[in-house]
């Protein structure tokens, strides 16, 4: 039968040139096997042999062709033939072993042909399996793991262009190189193979050091994508082990988050309001704050800044504060605020902290007689807003806490006016820098809050100020503030 696009004339020389290639096959693979075992008595005659098979060869490709028929019908003597030149792995004949070893898969419609290449992979080290069309190639190509196709063009049921289609479309199987043997000689069927993606194509009768090169060629080039494809496998595991890691790790922090925002007091509306603004940088922020009746006339008001940002940070805030809203401090008295920052000074030495410290500022307000006793840890002043719009700043001087042992603290006493608001903070709610990298002045800042700071969501707006400064970029520090409207 003939092959779509095949001519009668290509079929022919296909047909008279597949016996001849078996002599040369055999001839060749009978050679390297006797010269293995060391005997050379036969090597002439099968030199011998494999000569007048070339020879016959060219008869068949000079008096087959185009050209030839021309001669013929033109009464014209045909051109002499020359034999084939000895190829180089005569003047030696060796076994060869390839390189690269691998999972072979032939497939011819010749049984002749299959045997020959199959013993001759063999022989370079290679584990062979074979089928005899196109159809059953791709069952087995489906069924086991192949590094190389070696793949015949004309065969009954499925020929080599369809087997090689299948192969291309199939996203498990079109990664395995294929190498076209035919002995086929038509130069459209070598450009339709390579076009539908064919690694290479060989004619009959193969040349056996180039066989192995080719063969070589492209195994090579499939071990190294399977390289590539396993290092991206192993690339995408730790990717999602990496992912899974991340998730787990985001609903630690998150739930460390809900933590340290449930330890912070609810807003409160009597017997004056109380309300604040907290957003941290991170996941965990070093930033914590708390207010609390120590009796019926005492409240205590404390907001205190960890250096740095993440777990370390927000653990020391967070034993620190405790220690505040349980009164866990010994030998404290609580009342005094210089009394409470000594005492945090001795028990969070910084080179028992990994070296982080903290600032605090930390008031008492005495209902009766409407005064607010404070003292500050090297924090900012907090801002008193009296009810004519004049704001002052609460001031006192002090240490960074934990940074030396045996320091005291000096305590201030400012009276507070029926109506005024008190903002207590931390530096993230001003030390604010522009995409342009300039910063806002502390003057802006206290500004705003004259400005807004009687207004009910006026916490709201400092921090939706701050965003807005921020140009739409992360806070590269903690916001907290807290707002008593007395």
């Amino acid at each position: 039968m003939t092959a779509p696009g095949e001519t009668p004339l290509a079929k022919l020389r296909h047909d008279l040139r597949t016996p001849i290639n078996h002599i040369l096959g055999y001839s060749e693979l009978l050679a390297e096997e006797l010269a293995d075992q060391g005997v050379t008595t036969a090597a002439p005659d099968l030199t011998r042999i494999r000569e007048a098979a070339r020879q016959l060869l060219g008869m068949v490709d000079a008096n087959l062709s185009d050209e030839g028929f021309a001669h013929l019908e033109t009464s014209a003597p045909i051109p002499p033939t020359k034999a084939d030149p000895t190829p180089p792995a005569e003047s030696k004949i060796q076994s060869l072993k390839s390189k690269i070893l691998g999972r072979i898969l032939v497939v011819d419609d010749n049984e002749e042909n299959r045997t020959l290449l199959a013993r001759r992979l063999e022989r370079q080290g290679h584990r062979v399996a074979e089928a005899a069309d196109g159809a059953a190639a791709l069952e087995l190509a489906r069924r086991e793991p192949f590094d190389l196709v070696l793949l015949d063009v004309m065969m009954p049921v499925l020929d080599g262009y369809g087997a090689l289609a299948a192969l291309k479309a199939d996203a498990t199987l079109r990664h395995i190189p294929v190498i076209m043997i035919s002995a086929l000689d038509e130069v459209e069927s070598v450009v339709r193979c390579i076009e539908n993606g064919a690694e290479d194509y060989l004619p009959k009768p193969f040349d056996p050091t180039l066989l192995r090169a080719r063969i070589d060629a492209s195994l090579e080039k499939k071990a190294l994508r399977d390289q590539e494809q396993d290092y991206l496998q192993r690339i995408k595991q730790t990717q999602l082990r990496l992912e899974a890691e991340q998730r787990h790790l985001k609903a630690e922090l998150d739930e460390a988050a809900r933590y340290v925002r449930s330890i912070f007091p609810e807003p409160v509306e009597s017997p004056f309001r109380i309300d604040w603004s907290y957003a941290p940088s991170m996941e965990l922020g070093g930033d914590a704050f708390g207010y609390h009746w120590l009796d019926d006339d005492h409240l205590a008001i404390y907001l205190l800044d960890v250096c740095g940002h993440g777990v370390g940070a927000s653990l020391l805030s967070v034993s620190a504060i405790n220690m505040l809203r349980s009164g866990s401090l010994p030998a404290t008295n609580f009342h005094d605020p210089s009394s409470v920052l000594a005492a945090l000074n001795e028990a969070f030495p910084m080179e028992r902290q990994n070296n982080m410290y903290f600032t605090i500022w930390y008031g008492v307000y005495h209902r009766p007689t409407r005064s607010l006793r404070h003292a500050s840890g090297g924090h900012p002043p907090s801002l008193l807003l009296a009810p004519d719009g004049s704001l002052s700043e609460l001031r006192a001087p002090g240490m960074l806490i934990g940074a030396l042992p045996g320091i005291t603290f000096a305590s201030e006493t400012t009276a507070i006016p029926e109506g005024s608001r008190l903002f207590v903070l931390c530096d993230g709610t001003y030390e604010i820098k522009r995409p342009d990298g300039s910063m806002i002045d502390f003057a802006d800042f206290t500004a705003f809050i004259r400005a807004h700071g009687t207004e009910p969501d006026a916490l709201e707006r400092v921090l939706a100020w701050v965003h807005e400064l921020r140009g739409g970029e992360p806070l590269e520090d903690d916001f907290s503030i807290v707002r008593f409207a007395f």
